[in-house]
């Protein structure tokens, strides 16, 4: 179930962070893991590199690819917006 606030995402949320992990591998794990985690299935790695004791890593979370329902749609149709 996605939040009424979620539905006013146009198309998705990036996050980015540093990870401590041992290598680009683990720390793509671990992102994806953590996306899972917030409620996100439909997730990307955009970024990743290495950095000092993990990675610098950032992923999109698709809350809406082209041709879905869109939420933010229906937002606009319940408030009158054009």
């Amino acid at each position: 179930m996605v939040s009424r606030t979620l539905e006013r995402v146009m198309d998705a949320l990036d996050v980015e962070t540093l990870l401590v992990c041992r290598d680009t591998e683990e720390g793509r794990r671990l992102m994806l893991d953590l996306m899972k985690e917030m409620g996100f299935q439909d997730v990307d790695i955009v970024f990743i590199q290495h950095e000092g004791p993990g990675v610098r890593v950032r992923a999109r979370a698709y809350v809406h690819r082209s041709g879905d329902k869109y939420g933010w749609l229906e937002v606009q149709a319940e408030e009158g917006v054009r």
